[in-house]
C-alpha cells in the first residue's frame, strides 16, 4: 500500500498564516525524506483556521524545495472555478515539476453562506459538476475546442474526491476515488466501494483505484496520540457552536477551558473516529480498514497544535505501514 500524506496549512493560536504555509513546506520536504509516496494541500476560503486558499500556488512553493515526492491538490473544488483556469495552472505545475503532479478534484461550495456569496456561489445553481470534469479532462489532454498551455505532453492524473454519489460518477469517468470522512465509518462502505469496481468504465486504459483519506496520529502510546489528536476534534466542536472554523489550541489551554456537555460528546466522537495511537493500535487500525476497503494507498491527514510531535507522527507511520 502506497503512503501519503494531506496538509490542510492549519493555523496555531498565537502564529501567523504565513508560519502555517512555512509550516506546510517544510513538511513535504521532510516528508520527501521519509519516502512518502505524495503530498497533497487543500483549497478552503476564508476559514480562519486554514492559511491555505489556492492549492496551485502553493504547490509551486513546495514544488521549488523538493525533488521527487509528487505533489496534488486535495482537492481543488472545482465549482469555484472555470475548467480551463484549473487546467492551465495545473500544467504549468507539470511544466516546472514533470511528471510529478496530481489533480484531486471535490465539489464543495463553500463553508458558510457570507464565503459562498463572496465566491459567487448560489446553492441553487444549476449542477455542471461532471460536464465541467469532462471538460477539464479535455483541456488537460490538449483535446478541447482550445489549447491550454503551457502544453506538456503529459497526463496529469485526474483523481475524484466521493463519497457514495461521487463513487458512481468516478466510475462512470473512469477516475480513481479518494474516500474520507464520515462514509468509512459506515457499513454501507465495502458495498459502495464494490459498485465503484464493478462498474468502473475504463477511460484511456485507467483501472479502479481507491485512496482512503483518514486522520492519523503516531506517539509512543495510545494516550500521548489521543491528546495529540484534541486540539483538531476541539476546533471541530466549536466550530459547530460557532459556525466559525478556529486555530489549533495547545492542549493545555483546551483542558482548562470550560466544556459544555455537548462540546464534550463531540469532541469524544471525533477522537474515536481518528486513528490516534501507539505504533500497534495504528497498525491494527489500518490493517482493519485496508480489509474493508481493498485500498491502494493511505492518504494521512491529521494534524495537531504541536509542529514536532506531527512531524514525528509522520516519521512513526512511515516505519509503521513502510
Amino acid at each position: 500500500m502506497k503512503l501519503s500524506l494531506l496538509d490542510r496549512s492549519r493555523t496555531r493560536r498565537g502564529a501567523s498564516d504565513a508560519d502555517a504555509l512555512g509550516a506546510t513546506v517544510d513538511r513535504a520536504v521532510r516528508a520527501e525524506r521519509l519516502g512518502y509516496e505524495r503530498f497533497w494541500v487543500a483549497e478552503h476560503h476564508a476559514v480562519p483556521g486554514i492559511a491555505s486558499g489556492s492549492p496551485a500556488v502553493l504547490l509551486a512553493a513546495i514544488g521549488a524545495r523538493t525533488e521527487r515526492i509528487r505533489i496534488g491538490s486535495g482537492g481543488v473544488m472545482l465549482p469555484l472555478h472555470q475548467p480551463l483556469v484549473v487546467a492551465e495552472q495545473f500544467l504549468l505545475l507539470d511544466a516546472l515539476h514533470p511528471g510529478r503532479v496530481d489533480l484531486g478534484l471535490g465539489r464543495s461550495l463553500g463553508f458558510t453562506p457570507p464565503v459562498r456569496r463572496a465566491l459567487r456561489r448560489d446553492l441553487d445553481a444549476a449542477d455542471t459538476f461532471e460536464d465541467d470534469l469532462v471538460e477539464l479532462r479535455r483541456h488537460l489532454a490538449g483535446a478541447a475546442e482550445v489549447t491550454a498551455r503551457p502544453a506538456t505532453g503529459r497526463p496529469v492524473p485526474m483523481y475524484l474526491l466521493a463519497t457514495g454519489r461521487g463513487l458512481r460518477l468516478a466510475a462512470r469517468l473512469g477516475l480513481p476515488v479518494v474516500v474520507g470522512g464520515p462514509i468509512l465509518d459506515s457499513g454501507e462502505l465495502p458495498d459502495a466501494l464494490a459498485g465503484y469496481r464493478r462498474s468502473f468504465v475504463p477511460h484511456d486504459g485507467s483501472a479502479p483505484r481507491v485512496t482512503v483519506a483518514l486522520d492519523v496520529l503516531l506517539a509512543d502510546d495510545d494516550a500521548t496520540a489521543r491528546e495529540l489528536a484534541l486540539p483538531e476534534a476541539w476546533a471541530l466542536a466549536i466550530s459547530r457552536q460557532t459556525g466559525e472554523f478556529p486555530p489549533l489550541e495547545p492542549v493545555a489551554a483546551i483542558r482548562a477551558a470550560t466544556w459544555t456537555s455537548q462540546v464534550r460528546r463531540r469532541v469524544e466522537g471525533s477522537l474515536d473516529r481518528t486513528v490516534a495511537g501507539g505504533p500497534a493500535t495504528v497498525r491494527r487500525r489500518i490493517e482493519d480498514l485496508l480489509e474493508r476497503t481493498g485500498a491502494d494507498e493511505l492518504l494521512a491527514s491529521a494534524s495537531t497544535h504541536d509542529r514536532e510531535a506531527q512531524l514525528e507522527s509522520d516519521r512513526m507511520l512511515r516505519e509503521v505501514v513502510g
